[in-house]
């Protein structure tokens, strides 16, 4: 189940990683190939940093696949090795992952840059972590990434500022396109969420979620909502007071479960998104905009526009 509270057994990975310390021959070192090495804790991150660098670097994902949770994940001594041996890391930050930054502080380099998204935009522990559900936050990580890589290779910085052109104008088109058009036809449509990750990105679209945050939160964090929070959401759905319900599929449990049930029950449209890109290898931008179209269509199908 994805979004639960990280309680991580780590310790044959931190033990692993303290041995490498202590050979003292694991620092960050060019690959074989030439490329900057960077590894990326989530391949939501890891994706984006791949198409704004190229062929100048060599991206490694440490959490890739959709049946993983990056709460709890708890990583191998070979995670350990890849992120002591990175030129550049990029981790969520936030309390998502934690276990990424405790690898990287058991093997400290001054050769190593660190990406904390969390960091990049000054948000603090205990705040929403799925920070890609917001496109403005989606920008300042871009901007974050392509700035790391250029202090890295001065030499390919040119290289690098068209790669990120490419990717802001071409490769998130269709993503910039639909989040407008979502935002001038549906701005003040009240919608409901099973849990957080919708939160960044509902705001953004000008959708009112009406959800109760105590709600969303406790679902993502594996707890227990309250009554009343419980209660509101019931009716919510019951009286037809929200036109969408969104909800993680990669989250269904079974009190989820039964809100999609009411909610299809009452004639309101349920639409799908996950917390980790779908299909596996598929790129950033190809997973918002399928969710993001699908949105769109039940908007359509809530309004008949």
């Amino acid at each position: 189940m994805f979004c639960r509270l990280y309680l991580p057994l780590l310790t044959l990975a931190f033990a692993a990683a303290g041995l490498l310390a202590g050979c003292g021959d694991a620092g960050p070192a060019a690959s074989a190939s030439g490329k900057l090495r960077v590894v990326a804790a989530e391949n939501t991150w890891g994706d984006i940093a791949a198409q704004l660098g190229g062929d100048r670097v060599e991206v490694t994902d440490v959490v890739s696949s959709p049946a993983a949770d990056p709460h709890d994940y708890e990583p191998t001594s070979e995670d350990a090795r890849t992120m002591a041996a990175a030129q550049l890391a990029i981790v969520n930050g936030l309390g998502y992952d934690a276990w990424a930054s405790k690898l990287l502080e058991a093997n400290p380099s001054e050769e190593r840059a660190v990406i904390d998204v969390g960091d990049v935009l000054d948000l603090e522990d205990g705040e929403n972590p799925h920070q890609w559900y917001s496109p403005s936050a989606v920008r300042a990580v871009i901007a974050s990434i392509a700035a790391a890589y250029a202090k890295a290779e001065p030499e390919d910085g040119a290289y690098f500022d068209r790669q990120r052109r490419r990717f802001e104008r071409v490769g998130l088109r269709e993503y910039d396109r639909l989040i407008e058009q979502i935002r001038s036809r549906y701005a003040g449509t009240p919608v409901g969420a099973s849990e957080s990750i919708f939160a960044p990105l509902g705001p953004a679209l000008g959708l009112r979620l009406s959800t109760p945050v105590g709600f969303l939160d406790a679902v993502s964090e594996g707890t227990e909502p309250t009554p009343s929070e419980k209660v509101a959401v019931d009716r919510q759905i019951d009286e037809r007071r929200i036109a969408v319900w969104v909800y993680n599929s990669q989250n269904a449990t079974p009190d989820v479960q039964r809100l999609n049930d009411a909610a299809a029950g009452a004639g309101i449209p349920v639409v799908t998104v996950t917390e980790t890109p779908t299909p596996e290898g598929t790129s950033f931008q190809a997973w918002q905009v399928r969710q993001l179209r699908g949105l769109e269509r039940a908007l359509a199908e809530a309004g008949g526009r």
